[in-house]
């Protein structure tokens, strides 16, 4: 008995790594990147294929597993897993051990830092938009792209803010971490121009001053210079706003997947992309004078 064959329908391919490495750079160029950083690709076979790719913050090891656990090809984290020079990747060590099951488990790593912060659609612009800002331009432009392109942002307020009901959007739009949200000065003061930087942005300050900012919203302030930045306002501004680094940043997660899975399917491939569900936030709790949490 003859059966006729149905035709093959065009089921969309996956890419080759080399493919994926190709739409990051036309998302996230890597020329934006400071001098200092170190971004691209840490551990991969540019020919082999990926299905999954999982976006996260850190490459820790709990993400390298979570990755592997899936079934992931690809791991684009925000954070470098070798920043500085090293001379061994023993897995004797943390991050050796993370690159050794990487590779054991056919799974690549990428590293999207202070590109991803510079490009539109970064992780400052991702921020700038959570916080309903407009008019937003770059608050230190690159010397080496397009206008819009730098690091961090400054944009206005739809409406004028006290700052305490600021300091409560801030905290409403990310996720939950154990530091939360510190806050310097008058609670009832009035905003309505902000300067962002997501991560950790002190060294911001005379661009922040420059802006004519009305509150600086960054992670990780340390001591000195927030204390000096607080000394130098004659009129209390700009307030500060510190929040969480893990948290700032992974805001742009669910947004990078997304705009990575629309260039790789315009291109005519299909992938799984996913956002990890891991807390790398440092800390796990903290005590304040008469709460404890």
């Amino acid at each position: 008995m003859n059966r006729t064959m149905e035709p093959e329908k065009n089921v969309p391919a996956g890419p080759s790594l080399a493919e994926v490495l190709l739409a990051v750079e036309e998302l996230w160029p890597e020329s934006l990147a400071e001098d200092w950083d170190s971004v691209g690709l840490v551990v991969g076979q540019p020919a082999a294929p990926v299905s999954r790719i999982l976006f996260a913050v850190d490459p820790t090891l709990e993400v390298v597993r979570e990755a592997l656990a899936w079934g992931a090809q690809l791991l684009i984290t925000h954070h470098p897993l070798l920043l500085r020079g090293v001379h061994s990747v023993a897995a004797t060590t943390g991050k050796g051990r993370a690159i050794h099951e990487l590779i054991e488990g056919g799974c690549a790593l990428l590293t999207v830092h202070t590109n991803g912060d510079s490009a539109v659609g970064g992780v400052s612009d991702v921020l700038a938009d959570a916080l309903g800002l407009t008019d937003v331009a770059p608050l230190a432009p690159t010397s080496h792209g397009l206008p819009e392109e730098g690091i961090g942002r400054v944009g206005e307020l739809p409406a004028v803010l006290s700052l305490g009901d600021f300091a409560e959007r801030v905290y409403g739009i990310l996720p939950a971490v154990a530091g939360g949200v510190r806050v310097a000065g008058d609670r009832q003061g009035l905003i309505r121009r902000v300067a962002l930087c997501a991560g950790a942005g002190d060294s911001l300050f005379d661009a922040v001053r420059a802006s004519q900012a009305d509150v600086y919203v960054t992670a990780d302030l340390r001591h000195h210079p927030a204390s000096e930045a607080r000394e130098a306002s004659g009129n209390g501004r700009p307030y500060l706003v510190d929040m969480s680094h893990f948290a700032s940043e992974w805001l742009w997660l669910p947004a990078a997947a997304e705009a990575l899975g629309n260039v790789l399917t315009d291109q005519g491939f299909d992938v799984e992309l996913r956002v990890s569900a891991i807390n790398t936030d440092p800390w796990d709790f903290i005590l304040t004078p008469g709460l404890e949490s």
